[in-house]
């Protein structure tokens, strides 16, 4: 079975790269890596018309986010404040971590 390269964790800031979202940054909600997608605060709101019910009384048109797919956004740089990719660096005790690929600083979180 093949492994999933997700270099993307909650909280990181990311910017759409393609789609009806393209250009707009936001920071990640949740990651789900078996299906390489992610949930990104304000970015592909879906439209949901709901019936008046015990929980909403009134009803109507909800709105939320929707899951996008994972190569449609970039890691932006706390740094360089561009999206760039991420390059994993190892250290001398063994530790991985996750840098820009632009300016090669270290990315915190």
């Amino acid at each position: 079975m093949m492994r999933n390269k997700c270099r993307i964790k909650k909280d990181d800031k990311v910017k759409v790269v393609a789609g009806k979202d393209k250009g707009k940054i936001g920071k990640v909600i949740n990651v789900d890596r078996s299906k390489n997608r992610i949930l990104v605060e304000n970015i592909n709101i879906a439209k949901r018309h709901s019936r008046p019910s015990g929980k909403n009384k009134q009803g109507g048109i909800i709105e939320s986010e929707a899951m996008i797919q994972l190569s449609n956004v970039m890691l932006v740089c706390s740094k360089c404040l561009k999206p760039a990719r991420i390059k994993i660096k190892k250290l001398e005790d063994g530790k991985r971590i996750r840098t820009c690929g632009k300016c090669s600083e270290i990315i915190d979180s």
